[in-house]
């Protein structure tokens, strides 16, 4: 059985697949795992791939979900979003991460 933690952060992830998809985004991955960690999705918008990293609160009591991307949570997001280009042979694609 998921932990609630998980679940939540999982619903999260399915909201915002829903509402990338309806803004025309195609899912790519979900929970993309690599040697230098996970990105939530990685989605297709015409000829754009944007990785995205998903941050589900229940409150703002500790501040916005956007927030908590750190430097160093940064910097990992870069790495993973690097070699999923690299491994599927889009380095030279247009890219960008969104929060």
């Amino acid at each position: 059985m998921m932990d609630s933690r998980r679940q939540f952060g999982n619903d999260g992830e399915n909201l915002a697949a829903v509402f990338l998809e309806k803004k025309g985004y195609f899912i790519l991955e979900r929970q993309y795992r690599c040697a230098f960690g996970e990105i939530d999705l990685i989605c297709r918008l015409g000829d754009e791939v944007v990785f995205v990293e998903v941050k589900s609160r229940h409150t703002h009591e500790y501040g916005y979900p956007e927030e908590s991307v750190t430097a160093a949570k940064r910097r990992h997001l870069l790495s993973v979003s690097e070699e999923y280009l690299e491994s599927h042979h889009l380095i030279d694609s247009p890219w960008r991460v969104d929060v």
